[in-house]
């Protein structure tokens, strides 16, 4: 009885082994040619994430994968993953947060189905959260380099330089960041035969900022009436410098009553534990 038992037991391991090789090699090839290396902590999963995607993502609706090429490509990720790999990595980051958590419980003796399922609910979402992070990452670094782009930009328009050979000193001699590679990818499309303001306006759709749109906006005003572009850019950057010195003191303002929690739930007991303890010890050992 016991060889039969170690016979089935061998044979299911062998056709394990044999089903994942199977879809492992219908999988095809991941070819990253023209995409962004992956970060650490996606090549660790990432074939489990092709799995997924191929066998399940790809049979997802158009309008979800629309929608979600979208979110990345404002977040800056369309050229690390497709929207069929980010649905790979939601259902294998929740597979994961499910497995860490019947491993923890059966450690514990304490077998709870409904921790397992949370934990894969919380791992299925704990994908848009990062994504959302990323977003609002990405656009407070464009909107803190804007203003000295367009300081850049107007200097050279004002010294004699067309926008194209303007925005091309601005892309050489500003910092590095998320804006960078925005005017960047507006530099090809210009040499691409794009119009100016076309290429604006894909620049404005793929960041979707507002301070992005005001300047898309004033600038096709000022093509369209025959206004200086060199005072338009000067006022734009101006009007950028002040609402980043606005959104700066706003900050500072909302400093004071965001620490209030901390002060009462932390910083007061304990001032109140150590100024009243020789007190109530001294109470305490006089009764």
């Amino acid at each position: 009885m016991v060889y039969w038992i170690l016979f089935f037991f061998g044979a299911s391991i062998c056709l394990g082994i044999y089903s994942l090789t199977k879809i492992k090699q219908e999988v095809p090839e991941d070819t990253r040619d023209f995409m962004d290396p992956l970060p650490p902590s996606l090549k660790i999963i990432w074939p489990l994430v092709k799995i997924a995607s191929h066998y399940i993502g790809e049979r997802l609706p158009i309008d979800y994968l629309v929608k979600t090429n979208k979110k990345l490509q404002i977040s800056g990720l369309s050229y690390i993953i497709s929207a069929e790999d980010y649905f790979g990595i939601r259902l294998v980051v929740s597979m994961i947060c499910g497995l860490m958590t019947w491993f923890c419980l059966s450690a514990l003796d304490s077998m709870a189905l409904d921790y397992i399922v949370f934990a894969l609910i919380a791992g299925y979402f704990l994908p848009l959260v990062t994504l959302s992070d990323l977003k609002k990452k990405r656009q407070l670094k464009i909107v803190k380099a804007l203003p000295v782009y367009l300081d850049f930009i107007t200097m050279a328009v004002e010294a004699g330089l067309n926008l194209t050979g303007a925005i091309a000193q601005s892309v050489d001699k500003g910092p590095e960041g998320p804006l960078k590679v925005e005017f960047e990818k507006v530099m090809r499309d210009l040499r691409s035969g794009v119009g100016k303001i076309d290429a604006f306006r894909s620049m404005a759709e793929r960041v979707h900022i507002s301070e992005i749109n005001n300047l898309v906006s004033a600038l096709a005003q000022a093509e369209r009436t025959g206004a200086s572009l060199g005072s338009t850019l000067r006022i734009q950057a101006d009007q950028r410098r002040v609402e980043r010195f606005q959104r700066a003191e706003k900050k500072a303002l909302e400093a004071p009553v965001k620490l209030v929690f901390p002060l009462v739930a932390f910083i007061f007991p304990v001032t109140f534990a150590i100024l009243f303890f020789p007190i109530v010890m001294k109470f305490i050992y006089e009764v």
